[in-house]
């Protein structure tokens, strides 16, 4: 009976994404614009991808880390921009209840496993550079993969428990979500009923995926930066700084982001703002991975050499 009352009180089956609704002299650029965006993701992460699993030179723990970076950000591709140039072409901005919950689930999956990952790839550069007699011994294949799967299923059960949180809360109206994805802060205002335990979990999960994640990026890199330091040779110098700036570029572009737009004040002066600032950690920030550890890395760009080599053999051959 509780469960029969609970739904007739819910009336709200759908949400509205407004996302640049406010701007319809600007939706055929905006289509365009995050179209190319789009493709041009998913062709750089999973040319990566593929060349992390087919060159052999590329199978170290490095690399093992950037590929699954790769997937990662085609996982957020996949999970906003598609329903975004949807909305953009046909004006069409509704997404159901069952949808917008789905959205935030493995948006939310994606983040907490971005967190820990880059702390990860922070963790074998230190070992790298600041304790590499011991590098071989501690990032074997064996102890990667279990990392990655412990990182991984840490954070699908925890999201799965918070999707189930927000599962139960009851959504009278409104239904306009100021933005172009189901996030936080939209769906705990839109809600009529006690929002409390899903706050107190929430922040929960934001200290547990978030903070010892940060610290341990942070300090692997304050040690990093300091060894380089003390490096005499000026090649090893600039050859520990060129791999890590790349690493460092990505946490700052991520972890910066991320907490301007949670950091911001919800106001609807600022609303805008943030919606901006959104794009970054979801649309922009998988984009520019790829290309950073494409345009500054060396070795990736000899397993490319080698791959176009074969290519080419291969169609003179057939030809």
């Amino acid at each position: 009976m509780l469960d029969i009352a609970k739904e007739n009180q819910s009336s709200i089956r759908e949400f509205i994404l407004l996302g640049f609704g406010n701007l319809p002299q600007m939706q055929p650029f905006l289509f365009w614009f995050f179209l190319v965006i789009y493709l041009m993701t998913i062709t750089g992460n999973l040319l990566i991808f593929l060349l992390v699993v087919t060159d052999r030179y590329l199978h170290t723990p490095m690399y093992f880390f950037l590929a699954n970076l790769s997937c990662l950000d085609t996982c957020y591709s996949f999970n906003f921009l598609p329903k975004m140039l949807a909305n953009l072409l046909t004006s069409e901005r509704t997404i159901s209840v069952s949808g917008c919950l789905a959205q935030y689930h493995f948006s939310c999956t994606c983040a907490s496993i971005e967190t820990y990952l880059l702390a990860a790839m922070s963790y074998d550069r230190y070992l790298a550079i600041c304790r590499p007699l011991l590098y071989a011994s501690i990032m074997n294949s064996r102890f990667c993969f279990q990392l990655m799967a412990a990182i991984g299923i840490n954070s699908l059960v925890f999201n799965v428990i918070l999707v189930a949180v927000v599962a139960q809360l009851v959504f009278c109206g409104p239904n306009v979500i100021d933005n172009f994805f189901c996030d936080l802060y939209p769906l705990m205002k839109l809600s009529c009923s006690d929002t409390s335990l899903f706050e107190r979990f929430t922040f929960c999960m934001t200290i547990i995926f978030t903070i010892p994640p940060f610290l341990l990026t942070f300090t692997s890199y304050i040690c990093i930066i300091i060894t380089i330091i003390n490096v005499k040779s000026t090649t090893g110098r600039r050859k520990a700084f060129s791999t890590c700036s790349s690493h460092l570029m990505v946490v700052c572009l991520f972890y910066g982001t991320l907490f301007i737009v949670y950091a911001l004040p919800d106001s609807p002066s600022l609303g805008y703002l943030n919606k901006i600032f959104s794009i970054f950690y979801t649309v922009m920030t998988p984009l520019v991975n790829p290309l950073i550890y494409t345009l500054r890395n060396k070795e990736v760009h000899k397993a490319l050499r080698r791959h176009f080599d074969k290519m080419i053999f291969f169609l003179s051959f057939v030809t």
